[in-house]
């Protein structure tokens, strides 16, 4: 697998908003992302409907997070992992430790936790508003 450092052009979390875990995600990303180099929106929101569309995804795809990162869209573990990599810290650590894993293994962990999440984590009855500093990293 010859894979390509991340690229300091601004990605795309596709994140769902009334998610805890997500929602947590999220917050975690943006204290590790000082390059500030990932954009954010809710899956619920009509900036994700149309990326989701613009990338051949249904927009009704709530099951897992979604990084639009040069052109390209990911999902799942992979998504996580490429995430990951553009963190400040250790994290990217996690990138090439686990990217060697195959992907279905992976897969089955990642949906495990997705499948529970509501149940582990919790839910919001609305989207998470972001804060007037973060408003910007945040597409609507």
């Amino acid at each position: 697998m010859n894979e390509k450092p991340a690229t300091a052009d601004p990605a795309v979390m596709l994140f769902d908003g009334v998610c805890n875990l997500c929602n947590g995600a999220v917050q975690f990303i943006v204290r590790r992302d000082s390059a500030g180099s990932i954009r954010f929106a809710a899956l619920q929101s009509d900036a994700a409907s149309k990326i989701l569309a613009e990338n051949g995804l249904p927009t009704d795809y709530l099951k897992t997070i979604v990084l639009v990162e040069d052109g390209r869209a990911y999902t799942h573990s992979t998504a996580a992992l490429r995430i990951a990599r553009r963190l400040s810290g250790a994290w990217p650590l996690f990138y090439y430790l686990f990217v060697w894993v195959p992907r279905p293994l992976r897969d089955l962990v990642y949906n495990l936790v997705a499948r529970n999440r509501y149940r582990l984590f919790g839910r919001s009855e609305a989207c998470m508003v972001p804060t007037p500093e973060l408003r910007a990293r945040f597409l609507t």
